[in-house]
């Protein structure tokens, strides 16, 4: 089954800082692996929101808004594709990532991650009442 980990963007980001030469190497060191063992499809960091285009299909027109998108309060900073064998699995992969951050950035720092299963034609909606 595969799960897209999510993680929220921070101002810190917004403004277009780069993730330190530690946490750039931490964080290579456990996608390495992943990819090694299989179990990580891809992954990436996202520019701020200033270098985005927010695109919406509404009665009929498509509009397009440049960025920075100020108004969200959950922008996407990053994100994992993850072939796993469980719901669990990918929580302890997220808790892993969010503690390789911790160990590198301090207790102090602070972050959030989103764990979603990925939908696969044909079968079941994982979390989801499937009657």
């Amino acid at each position: 089954m595969q799960f897209m980990l999510i993680t929220h963007a921070n101002k810190d980001s917004e403004a277009g800082v780069p993730p330190s030469p530690e946490l750039i190497a931490a964080i290579g060191k456990m996608a390495e692996e992943g990819y090694k063992s299989g179990k990580i499809v891809a992954t990436g960091g996202l520019l701020p929101s200033k270098a985005g285009v927010r695109m919406k299909l509404s009665g009929g027109k498509i509009t397009a808004t440049d960025g920075p998108f100020t108004e969200s309060k959950e922008l996407i900073g990053g994100f994992a594709i993850a072939n796993l064998a469980s719901r669990e699995e990918a929580l302890e992969m997220c808790r892993n990532f969010m503690n390789v951050h911790a160990q590198v950035l301090g207790p102090g720092y602070e972050m959030s991650c989103e764990v979603r299963p990925m939908y696969e034609p044909g079968g079941p909606c994982p979390g989801l009442d499937n009657k």
